[in-house]
């Protein structure tokens, strides 16, 4: 997953507002939206290759996602950075806690969020100590949080004027698929090749071989319903499968 944006508690009938792309390789096999068989209270897409997710929330809304920190040569962790996710919406911890028990050594970079109903929780291997997020709107790309990313600035910003039309999702959708590349001298400098900068800059990428797999919009109501709704896309951002879950009370 490439871009998160959540809004926490901004809105009185929506306390939690998830819009995210994921990015990846193609190649990589993924499984769509869906219940997971084995624990069916989680709504989320599965990663084929390692067994976690890159966003899932539960009837409950019990809500977890995960990006990568851009940081090329760096040596891969022992475990895959979607365990991280999975193992918390399939747990019983308070989100405070079950982020003080995660080894960030044993994982490549990465930034992950995690709700419980009560709080918000942002951690990461590369920012210090997990801390409890007061309500507001934040981002995450693949630095730190909120980092001022052009895609991160404009992405909020949108987000923010979209909430009060929940819950029509058509501006949310329309944030997502937007392909603006970044002009040169504004891209951030992450160690990758210009030209990846460029493609990366996006908040939907699209080439032949990697970009944005994913579109999930994810929201709770305020009477504890759950709305998850995620577009597939493919080579070249093809549209293939649109998926919606919704929860009862």
């Amino acid at each position: 997953m490439c871009l998160i944006v959540v809004g926490w508690r901004v809105h009185p009938d929506y306390p939690l507002v998830v819009a995210a792309n994921r990015d990846e390789f193609y190649a990589r096999p993924s499984a769509a939206l869906a219940r997971w068989p084995e624990a069916p209270g989680i709504i989320g897409g599965r990663d084929l290759e390692a067994g976690g997710t890159w966003l899932g929330i539960t009837d409950r809304g019990r809500f977890a996602a995960v990006t990568n920190v851009r940081e090329p040569g760096m040596a891969k962790g022992k475990r895959s950075r979607g365990a991280l996710t999975r193992d918390f919406l399939i747990a019983e911890l308070s989100a405070s806690d079950y982020a003080a028990k995660i080894d960030g050594r044993d994982y490549s970079g990465f930034n992950l969020l995690l709700g419980d109903g009560e709080s918000l929780v942002y951690c990461s291997n590369r920012d210090g100590p997990p801390r409890r997020l007061v309500p507001g709107i934040y981002g995450l790309s693949n630095h730190l949080l909120d980092s001022p990313w052009p895609k991160l600035v404009a992405a909020r910003q949108r987000f923010s004027a979209a909430l009060p039309g929940l819950p029509d999702e058509a501006a949310f959708f329309e944030l997502l698929a937007d392909q603006a590349i970044v002009a040169d001298e504004n891209l951030p400098t992450t160690g990758v090749p210009v030209e990846w900068e460029r493609l990366l800059s996006a908040i939907f990428v699209k080439s032949e071989n990697y970009g944005t797999r994913a579109s999930t919009l994810a929201w709770q109501r305020a009477d504890g319903t759950v709305t998850v709704h995620e577009q597939s896309f493919g080579p070249q951002g093809q549209p293939h499968q649109s998926s919606v879950i919704s929860t009862s009370v």
